[in-house]
């Protein structure tokens, strides 16, 4: 599964808007659609940022594992 496609199963999974990841990332919701739609590839940062928004691992969002891994807190 691509990475977009990760993402978006992710955020409907958890009945989110786009809008309301965008704005936990600290991002614009046009810059997350292009991200969620394969437009354009996810920065690192932007990965790191939606790993800490879910409190998932990168390895899951962006699909190094199906197994859905919980990050751990700092």
């Amino acid at each position: 599964m691509e990475t977009s496609q990760r993402i978006r199963n992710i955020r409907e999974d958890k009945d989110l808007t786009q809008q309301q990841v965008a704005d936990g990332m600290g991002i614009k919701r046009e810059q997350y659609r292009r991200y969620e739609s394969g437009e354009n590839e996810m920065k690192v940062s932007h990965i790191i940022r939606l790993c800490e928004f879910y409190q998932l691992s990168a390895d899951y969002i962006i699909g190094i594992t199906d197994k859905e891994i919980v990050k751990p807190e700092r």
